[in-house]
């Protein structure tokens, strides 16, 4: 494939449920093999945690139904994770899902709302689905601008951080990942 000239190349066969171990060498084993000057899409990788290290270890772009699926279990992304806006708990929480949003759902909604509305509507799913994938916009927005500065590692510290709170909770498969890009989590 790489001695045809066509304007890309995707990555797939992966995300089915493989080790995460198996997952990171295989995303890496295909992009070393592949020319840089051309963009290499990682089908159906959704997961914050993997869009980032997979971006570190060479890809380009990504899709998957993440995003969507979570969201008609009333499950929101948030920089710490994720939020199940069905439980019990935002039943009279008055906050958008995450206050740092910006998305139309986080604008105008409280997860009270949209908790209320998961009884009775599916627009609870539909609000939630448009945050999630401005989360998955603004998050792979940030990781761009970020390798355009040159503090990608940086970036990819502090997201971790964020993500995971202390270094002994972050997943062993993205440390091992990181490191053989020559990014150490701090």
């Amino acid at each position: 494939m790489t001695k045809r000239n066509v304007p890309g190349f995707a990555i797939g066969g992966l995300s089915g449920g493989e080790e995460k171990d198996h997952f990171w060498k295989m995303v890496t084993l295909s992009t070393d093999h592949l020319p840089r000057d051309k963009p290499r899409y990682l089908m159906g990788v959704g997961y914050a945690t993997d869009l980032v290290v997979c971006v570190a270890l060479g890809c380009d772009m990504f899709d998957c139904v993440f995003p969507t699926r979570t969201a008609r279990f009333g499950s929101a992304l948030v920089p710490w994770g994720s939020l199940q806006i069905k439980n019990k708990q935002f039943a009279k929480d008055f906050q958008p899902i995450d206050k740092d949003c910006k998305c139309p759902t986080c604008i105008r909604y409280t997860r009270a709302y949209i908790h209320a509305l998961f009884k009775s509507d599916t627009a609870g799913m539909h609000h939630i689905t448009i945050h999630n994938i401005a989360y998955q916009l603004n998050l792979m927005h940030s990781v761009r601008e970020s390798i355009l500065q040159g503090c990608f590692p940086p970036f990819i510290q502090d997201f971790m951080k964020t993500m995971y709170g202390t270094k002994d909770k972050y997943p062993q498969w993205a440390v091992d990942a990181l490191e053989t890009v020559n990014i150490t989590l701090k």
